[in-house]
Protein backbone atom coordinates (compact mmCIF):
# COMPACT_ATOMS: atom_id res chain seq x y z
CA UNK A 1 0.00 0.00 0.00
CA UNK A 2 1.51 3.37 -0.98
CA UNK A 3 2.17 5.97 1.70
CA UNK A 4 -0.68 8.41 2.23
CA UNK A 5 1.46 11.38 1.21
CA UNK A 6 3.11 9.80 -1.83
CA UNK A 7 3.37 12.21 -4.75
CA UNK A 8 1.64 11.34 -8.01
CA UNK A 9 4.19 10.47 -10.74
CA UNK A 10 4.68 13.27 -13.24
CA UNK A 11 3.50 12.75 -16.82
CA UNK A 12 5.99 12.08 -19.62
CA UNK A 13 5.11 15.47 -21.13
CA UNK A 14 6.03 17.29 -17.90
CA UNK A 15 9.30 15.36 -17.61
CA UNK A 16 10.16 16.05 -21.27
CA UNK A 17 9.36 19.74 -20.88
CA UNK A 18 11.45 20.01 -17.71
CA UNK A 19 14.47 18.27 -19.27
CA UNK A 20 14.21 20.39 -22.42
CA UNK A 21 13.96 23.56 -20.32
CA UNK A 22 17.10 22.59 -18.39
CA UNK A 23 19.03 21.71 -21.57
CA UNK A 24 18.22 24.96 -23.36
CA UNK A 25 18.97 27.14 -20.33
CA UNK A 26 22.29 25.44 -19.51
CA UNK A 27 23.61 25.34 -23.09
CA UNK A 28 22.61 28.95 -23.79
CA UNK A 29 24.32 30.06 -20.58
CA UNK A 30 27.69 28.49 -21.44
CA UNK A 31 27.71 29.62 -25.09
CA UNK A 32 26.65 33.17 -24.25
CA UNK A 33 29.26 33.34 -21.49
CA UNK A 34 31.98 32.24 -23.90
CA UNK A 35 30.81 34.77 -26.51
CA UNK A 36 31.19 37.68 -24.06
CA UNK A 37 34.44 36.42 -22.52
CA UNK A 38 35.97 36.19 -26.01
CA UNK A 39 35.25 39.89 -26.59
CA UNK A 40 36.01 41.37 -23.15
CA UNK A 41 38.65 41.18 -20.39
CA UNK A 42 36.38 41.69 -17.36
CA UNK A 43 35.12 38.24 -16.22
CA UNK A 44 34.47 39.39 -12.62
CA UNK A 45 32.50 42.50 -13.59
CA UNK A 46 30.57 40.37 -16.09
CA UNK A 47 29.70 37.91 -13.32
CA UNK A 48 28.58 40.69 -11.00
CA UNK A 49 26.27 42.06 -13.71
CA UNK A 50 24.71 38.60 -14.15
CA UNK A 51 24.07 38.35 -10.42
CA UNK A 52 22.41 41.78 -10.25
CA UNK A 53 20.16 40.88 -13.19
CA UNK A 54 19.13 37.72 -11.32
CA UNK A 55 18.36 39.86 -8.24
CA UNK A 56 16.16 42.17 -10.34
CA UNK A 57 14.31 39.17 -11.80
CA UNK A 58 13.67 37.80 -8.30
CA UNK A 59 12.19 41.18 -7.30
CA UNK A 60 9.99 41.26 -10.40
CA UNK A 61 8.67 37.75 -9.82
CA UNK A 62 8.01 38.66 -6.18
CA UNK A 63 5.95 41.71 -7.22
CA UNK A 64 3.85 39.73 -9.71
CA UNK A 65 3.35 36.93 -7.18
CA UNK A 66 5.26 34.16 -8.94
CA UNK A 67 7.73 33.68 -6.07
CA UNK A 68 7.74 35.03 -2.54
CA UNK A 69 11.04 36.31 -1.17
CA UNK A 70 11.81 38.03 2.17
CA UNK A 71 10.94 41.75 2.11
CA UNK A 72 13.54 42.48 4.80
CA UNK A 73 17.13 41.34 5.02
CA UNK A 74 17.78 39.20 8.10
CA UNK A 75 21.32 39.86 9.36
CA UNK A 76 21.44 36.53 11.22
CA UNK A 77 20.48 34.69 8.05
CA UNK A 78 23.19 36.56 6.15
CA UNK A 79 25.78 35.51 8.72
CA UNK A 80 24.60 31.92 8.54
CA UNK A 81 24.84 31.93 4.73
CA UNK A 82 28.32 33.51 4.63
CA UNK A 83 30.12 30.20 3.85
CA UNK A 84 27.71 29.46 0.99
CA UNK A 85 28.09 32.96 -0.49
CA UNK A 86 31.87 32.69 -0.30
CA UNK A 87 31.82 29.31 -2.08
CA UNK A 88 29.34 30.58 -4.67
CA UNK A 89 31.45 33.62 -5.60
CA UNK A 90 34.61 31.51 -5.72
CA UNK A 91 32.98 28.78 -7.80
CA UNK A 92 31.32 31.14 -10.32
CA UNK A 93 34.53 33.13 -10.69
CA UNK A 94 36.55 29.98 -11.36
CA UNK A 95 33.91 28.81 -13.86
CA UNK A 96 34.22 32.07 -15.80
CA UNK A 97 38.02 32.01 -15.73
CA UNK A 98 37.97 28.39 -16.94
CA UNK A 99 35.69 29.27 -19.82
CA UNK A 100 37.83 32.26 -20.70
CA UNK A 101 41.01 30.21 -21.10
CA UNK A 102 39.63 27.05 -22.78
CA UNK A 103 37.30 26.31 -25.70
CA UNK A 104 33.60 25.93 -24.97
CA UNK A 105 33.84 22.36 -26.31
CA UNK A 106 36.68 21.62 -23.83
CA UNK A 107 34.93 23.24 -20.87
CA UNK A 108 33.36 19.96 -19.75
CA UNK A 109 36.73 18.20 -19.93
CA UNK A 110 38.49 20.94 -17.94
CA UNK A 111 35.85 20.55 -15.22
CA UNK A 112 35.80 16.76 -15.54
CA UNK A 113 36.93 16.07 -11.97
CA UNK A 114 33.68 17.18 -10.31
CA UNK A 115 32.55 13.58 -9.75
CA UNK A 116 35.90 12.28 -8.38
CA UNK A 117 36.15 15.24 -6.00
CA UNK A 118 32.52 14.72 -4.90
CA UNK A 119 33.12 11.04 -4.09
CA UNK A 120 36.38 11.86 -2.32
CA UNK A 121 34.77 14.61 -0.26
CA UNK A 122 31.82 12.37 0.63
CA UNK A 123 34.16 9.61 1.77
CA UNK A 124 36.23 12.03 3.85
CA UNK A 125 33.35 13.89 5.53
CA UNK A 126 30.88 11.02 5.95
CA UNK A 127 33.50 8.33 6.57
CA UNK A 128 31.68 6.17 4.02
CA UNK A 129 33.78 3.85 1.90
CA UNK A 130 32.58 3.86 -1.74
CA UNK A 131 31.78 0.53 -3.40
CA UNK A 132 33.98 -1.05 -6.06
CA UNK A 133 31.52 -0.11 -8.83
CA UNK A 134 31.54 3.53 -7.68
CA UNK A 135 35.35 3.50 -7.84
CA UNK A 136 35.15 2.06 -11.37
CA UNK A 137 32.90 4.96 -12.42
CA UNK A 138 35.30 7.45 -10.82
CA UNK A 139 38.24 5.80 -12.61
CA UNK A 140 36.47 6.10 -15.99
CA UNK A 141 35.74 9.80 -15.43
CA UNK A 142 39.28 10.50 -14.24
CA UNK A 143 40.80 8.71 -17.24
CA UNK A 144 38.62 10.80 -19.53
CA UNK A 145 39.92 14.00 -17.91
CA UNK A 146 43.57 12.87 -18.07
CA UNK A 147 43.31 11.75 -21.70
CA UNK A 148 41.68 14.99 -22.78
CA UNK A 149 44.20 17.20 -21.00
CA UNK A 150 47.23 15.15 -22.09
CA UNK A 151 46.25 15.13 -25.77
CA UNK A 152 45.28 18.80 -25.90
CA UNK A 153 48.46 20.00 -24.17
CA UNK A 154 50.80 17.58 -25.93
CA UNK A 155 53.52 19.14 -28.15
CA UNK A 156 52.42 19.16 -31.78
CA UNK A 157 48.70 18.98 -30.93
CA UNK A 158 46.35 20.50 -33.51
CA UNK A 159 44.57 22.18 -30.57
CA UNK A 160 46.35 25.41 -29.72
CA UNK A 161 43.62 27.14 -27.70
CA UNK A 162 43.82 24.99 -24.55
CA UNK A 163 45.75 26.79 -21.84
CA UNK A 164 47.39 25.10 -18.81
CA UNK A 165 46.00 28.00 -16.78
CA UNK A 166 42.51 27.17 -18.02
CA UNK A 167 42.97 23.52 -16.99
CA UNK A 168 44.15 24.66 -13.54
CA UNK A 169 41.07 26.85 -13.17
CA UNK A 170 38.95 23.87 -14.27
CA UNK A 171 40.43 21.61 -11.59
CA UNK A 172 39.90 24.28 -8.91
CA UNK A 173 36.38 24.84 -10.22
CA UNK A 174 35.64 21.10 -9.95
CA UNK A 175 36.89 21.11 -6.36
CA UNK A 176 34.78 24.10 -5.33
CA UNK A 177 31.70 22.63 -7.06
CA UNK A 178 32.02 19.51 -4.91
CA UNK A 179 32.48 21.61 -1.77
CA UNK A 180 29.59 23.88 -2.71
CA UNK A 181 27.14 20.96 -2.75
CA UNK A 182 27.94 20.23 0.90
CA UNK A 183 27.73 23.90 1.91
CA UNK A 184 24.37 24.40 0.16
CA UNK A 185 22.90 21.37 1.91
CA UNK A 186 23.87 22.81 5.29
CA UNK A 187 22.70 26.31 4.31
CA UNK A 188 19.16 25.09 3.64
CA UNK A 189 18.67 24.75 7.39
CA UNK A 190 19.40 28.48 7.80
CA UNK A 191 16.42 29.39 5.56
CA UNK A 192 14.20 26.57 6.90
CA UNK A 193 14.50 24.51 3.73
CA UNK A 194 13.29 27.19 1.30
CA UNK A 195 15.18 26.79 -2.00
CA UNK A 196 13.77 30.06 -3.40
CA UNK A 197 14.82 32.05 -0.33
CA UNK A 198 18.24 30.43 -0.47
CA UNK A 199 18.65 31.37 -4.15
CA UNK A 200 17.51 34.95 -3.40
CA UNK A 201 20.03 35.49 -0.61
CA UNK A 202 22.75 33.72 -2.58
CA UNK A 203 22.40 35.98 -5.63
CA UNK A 204 21.90 39.19 -3.63
CA UNK A 205 24.84 38.74 -1.26
CA UNK A 206 27.13 37.37 -3.98
CA UNK A 207 26.47 40.43 -6.14
CA UNK A 208 27.67 42.78 -3.38
CA UNK A 209 30.68 40.63 -2.52
CA UNK A 210 31.86 40.92 -6.15
CA UNK A 211 32.56 44.68 -5.87
CA UNK A 212 35.82 44.48 -3.87
CA UNK A 213 36.96 41.52 -5.99
CA UNK A 214 36.57 43.61 -9.16
CA UNK A 215 38.78 46.30 -7.64
CA UNK A 216 41.37 43.82 -6.36
CA UNK A 217 41.35 42.02 -9.70
CA UNK A 218 42.35 45.24 -11.47
CA UNK A 219 39.33 45.26 -13.78
CA UNK A 220 38.26 48.89 -13.11
CA UNK A 221 40.41 50.42 -15.92
CA UNK A 222 39.09 47.81 -18.38
CA UNK A 223 35.51 48.52 -17.33
CA UNK A 224 36.01 52.26 -17.86
CA UNK A 225 37.63 51.61 -21.24
CA UNK A 226 34.74 49.40 -22.30
CA UNK A 227 32.07 51.96 -21.40
CA UNK A 228 33.83 55.04 -22.79
CA UNK A 229 36.17 53.61 -25.42
CA UNK A 230 35.53 52.74 -29.04
CA UNK A 231 34.58 49.38 -30.50
CA UNK A 232 31.70 46.95 -30.09
CA UNK A 233 32.82 45.45 -26.76
CA UNK A 234 30.14 47.40 -24.87
CA UNK A 235 27.36 46.20 -27.17
CA UNK A 236 28.53 42.59 -26.82
CA UNK A 237 28.76 42.98 -23.05
CA UNK A 238 25.26 44.44 -22.69
CA UNK A 239 23.61 41.82 -24.90
CA UNK A 240 25.62 39.03 -23.29
CA UNK A 241 24.84 40.23 -19.77
CA UNK A 242 21.11 40.39 -20.53
CA UNK A 243 21.06 36.91 -22.08
CA UNK A 244 23.24 35.22 -19.46
CA UNK A 245 21.57 37.09 -16.60
CA UNK A 246 18.16 35.76 -17.62
CA UNK A 247 19.41 32.25 -18.38
CA UNK A 248 21.50 32.17 -15.21
CA UNK A 249 18.36 32.92 -13.21
CA UNK A 250 16.44 30.28 -15.19
CA UNK A 251 19.13 27.70 -14.44
CA UNK A 252 18.47 28.18 -10.72
CA UNK A 253 14.90 27.11 -11.40
CA UNK A 254 15.70 24.60 -14.16
CA UNK A 255 18.25 22.67 -12.13
CA UNK A 256 15.90 22.51 -9.15
CA UNK A 257 12.96 21.36 -11.29
CA UNK A 258 15.07 18.84 -13.17
CA UNK A 259 16.09 17.15 -9.92
CA UNK A 260 12.65 17.46 -8.32
CA UNK A 261 10.50 16.29 -11.22
CA UNK A 262 12.81 13.79 -12.92
CA UNK A 263 14.76 10.88 -11.47
CA UNK A 264 18.49 11.23 -10.70
CA UNK A 265 19.32 9.03 -13.69
CA UNK A 266 17.21 11.18 -16.03
CA UNK A 267 18.86 14.32 -14.66
CA UNK A 268 22.36 12.92 -15.20
CA UNK A 269 21.52 11.68 -18.71
CA UNK A 270 20.12 15.11 -19.57
CA UNK A 271 23.41 16.60 -18.33
CA UNK A 272 25.28 14.19 -20.59
CA UNK A 273 23.11 15.12 -23.58
CA UNK A 274 23.76 18.77 -22.75
CA UNK A 275 27.50 18.14 -22.93
CA UNK A 276 27.21 16.54 -26.36
CA UNK A 277 25.02 19.31 -27.78
CA UNK A 278 27.25 21.94 -26.20
CA UNK A 279 30.31 20.50 -27.95
CA UNK A 280 28.52 20.28 -31.31
CA UNK A 281 27.23 23.84 -31.06
CA UNK A 282 30.69 25.07 -30.06
CA UNK A 283 32.04 23.79 -33.38
CA UNK A 284 29.30 25.63 -35.26
CA UNK A 285 29.30 28.89 -33.23
CA UNK A 286 32.97 29.35 -32.32
CA UNK A 287 34.72 27.12 -34.85
CA UNK A 288 36.09 24.79 -32.14
CA UNK A 289 37.96 21.70 -33.27
CA UNK A 290 36.75 18.33 -31.94
CA UNK A 291 39.59 15.86 -32.37
CA UNK A 292 39.22 12.11 -31.84
CA UNK A 293 41.05 12.45 -28.53
CA UNK A 294 38.79 15.26 -27.30
CA UNK A 295 35.67 13.35 -28.37
CA UNK A 296 36.94 10.23 -26.57
CA UNK A 297 37.64 12.28 -23.44
CA UNK A 298 34.15 13.79 -23.41
CA UNK A 299 32.64 10.34 -24.06
CA UNK A 300 34.51 8.78 -21.12
CA UNK A 301 33.54 11.57 -18.72
CA UNK A 302 29.87 11.41 -19.71
CA UNK A 303 29.76 7.59 -19.69
CA UNK A 304 31.41 7.39 -16.28
CA UNK A 305 29.03 10.02 -14.87
CA UNK A 306 25.92 8.22 -16.15
CA UNK A 307 27.26 4.86 -14.91
CA UNK A 308 27.96 6.36 -11.47
CA UNK A 309 24.39 7.68 -11.25
CA UNK A 310 22.97 4.28 -12.23
CA UNK A 311 25.13 2.44 -9.67
CA UNK A 312 24.26 4.95 -6.95
CA UNK A 313 20.57 4.59 -7.76
CA UNK A 314 20.78 0.79 -7.57
CA UNK A 315 22.63 0.94 -4.24
CA UNK A 316 20.09 3.33 -2.75
CA UNK A 317 17.17 1.14 -3.88
CA UNK A 318 18.83 -1.93 -2.36
CA UNK A 319 19.43 -0.08 0.91
CA UNK A 320 15.81 1.09 1.06
CA UNK A 321 14.47 -2.41 0.39
CA UNK A 322 16.74 -3.83 3.07
CA UNK A 323 15.65 -1.17 5.56
CA UNK A 324 11.92 -1.68 4.86
CA UNK A 325 12.31 -5.46 5.11
CA UNK A 326 14.07 -5.28 8.46
CA UNK A 327 11.32 -3.09 9.92
CA UNK A 328 8.64 -5.77 9.69
CA UNK A 329 8.76 -8.50 12.33
CA UNK A 330 6.28 -10.75 14.17
CA UNK A 331 3.50 -10.96 11.59
CA UNK A 332 4.08 -7.61 9.98
CA UNK A 333 4.17 -5.31 13.01
CA UNK A 334 6.69 -2.52 12.76
CA UNK A 335 9.31 -2.59 15.44
CA UNK A 336 9.38 0.57 17.54
CA UNK A 337 12.77 1.68 18.92
CA UNK A 338 12.94 1.59 22.74
CA UNK A 339 14.05 5.24 22.85
CA UNK A 340 10.72 6.19 21.21
CA UNK A 341 8.80 4.05 23.70
CA UNK A 342 10.62 5.70 26.60
CA UNK A 343 9.93 9.14 25.14
CA UNK A 344 6.21 8.37 24.84
CA UNK A 345 6.10 7.05 28.43
CA UNK A 346 7.75 10.22 29.73
CA UNK A 347 5.42 12.38 27.65
CA UNK A 348 2.36 10.48 28.97
CA UNK A 349 3.58 10.82 32.55
CA UNK A 350 4.05 14.57 32.18
CA UNK A 351 0.56 15.01 30.69
CA UNK A 352 -1.00 13.21 33.64
CA UNK A 353 0.93 15.10 36.33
Amino acid sequence: MPPPHAEKPHSKLVVLGTVSFYLVAAIAMVLANKWVLNKTTIPLFFLMTQLFIAVILFLVTHVIGLFKIPTQIDIQVCKGLAPMVFMNVLNLSLNNFTLKYVDASFYQVARGLVLPFTVLLSSFMLHHRPSLLILVAVAVVTSGFLIGVALDLAPGSVITTTSPLGVLFGVLSSMTTALQAVVIKRSLDVVKGSAIELAWYNNLLSAFVMWPLIILGGEVPDVVEMFFGEGKALETFLWGSAITGVFGWLICIAGFLSIKITSPITHMISSAVRGVFQSILSVWVFGDIITTGRASSIGLILSGSVYYTWVKHQEQQAAEQHASGSKLESGGYERVPMKDVDADIRKDSMSRS
